[in-house]
């Protein structure tokens, strides 16, 4: 086990209608083997019984927060809720469909305490919307610098935890989608290291019928709109970046994703 000394881990989880999920997405977090952490829940005014299961929660486990919206107000107002309120020396993001194994955040913290880091990630598994394994494995590149960020969107947003004692606490743009993207962008562009990716997988995200990727031409309108609108980047500019992204996300990313019978 690391020495935790004052190294405190804030966990940001947004949570709207998530009861079939929630539940085992907090006792992930429960299960680390690094104990020092916060897990700040960010209900964005659920109709289902989200709500009265994460109080349960709370009540039983003091690092365990919760902040209420009156109204629905998107993911990237929750998250930045969330990390407002957070108090650690490091902060982390877990959705709440979304599990880690126990040894993630003791594996992390080591390295950014021993590297000297700003910014980790791993590889993650991929699960259906039953939780079922689908035997595949995102891999994590080993070093990514911010110009090869910008190609594509290759930190998976459960992996990735960020040094706000170094960086400062670094927020998601209000968009309605990619805001996670472009959080991590920020983070790696104000470090003046590369994130560190390591090739263990430490985490396991759930694959939803509506998920971005799913559909092609979202997948165009809203990486153009991370460049346009997030990185305020000119129109043409955008669409060069597109072209670059499109290609990245075909040629080279799609490669990270191998089953488990590929793996070493």
């Amino acid at each position: 086990m690391v020495l935790e000394g004052n190294n405190k881990v804030s966990v940001i989880t947004p949570t709207y209608n998530s009861e079939d999920f929630i539940e085992n997405t907090i006792e992930s977090v429960l299960n680390q083997t690094y104990t020092y952490w916060e897990l700040v829940l960010v209900d964005d005014a659920s109709s289902d019984s989200t709500l009265e299961i994460i109080n349960r929660y709370s009540e039983l486990h003091s690092n365990i927060k919760i902040i209420q919206n009156n109204t629905n107000q998107g993911a990237a107002v929750s998250r930045n809720k969330g990390i407002e309120a957070a108090t650690g020396d490091y902060i982390a993001f877990l959705d709440a469909d979304d599990l880690w194994k126990p040894n993630k955040l003791e594996l992390q913290v080591k390295v950014l305490i021993k590297n000297n880091l700003d910014v980790v990630f791993c590889s993650y598994d991929l699960m259906n919307e039953s939780g079922e394994l689908l035997n595949k494995e995102v891999k994590a590149l080993n070093e990514l610098t911010y110009s090869k960020f910008l190609k594509c969107n290759y930190i998976g947003n459960l992996t990735g935890v960020y040094n706000a004692s170094t960086l400062g606490k670094v927020y998601a743009p209000n968009l309605r989608k990619r805001q996670d993207w472009l959080l991590w962008l920020e983070a790696v562009k104000k470090s003046n290291k590369p994130a560190f990716g390591l090739e263990e997988s430490l985490a396991i995200y759930r694959v939803r019928k509506n998920s971005i990727s799913s559909n092609k031409l979202n997948l165009l309108k809203y990486n153009f709109l991370v460049y346009r609108k997030g990185l305020s980047f000119s129109f043409f500019k955008s669409v060069y970046y597109l072209i670059v992204f499109l290609f990245e996300y075909f040629f080279v990313k799609s490669r990270q994703t191998v089953t488990t019978s590929q793996k070493k």
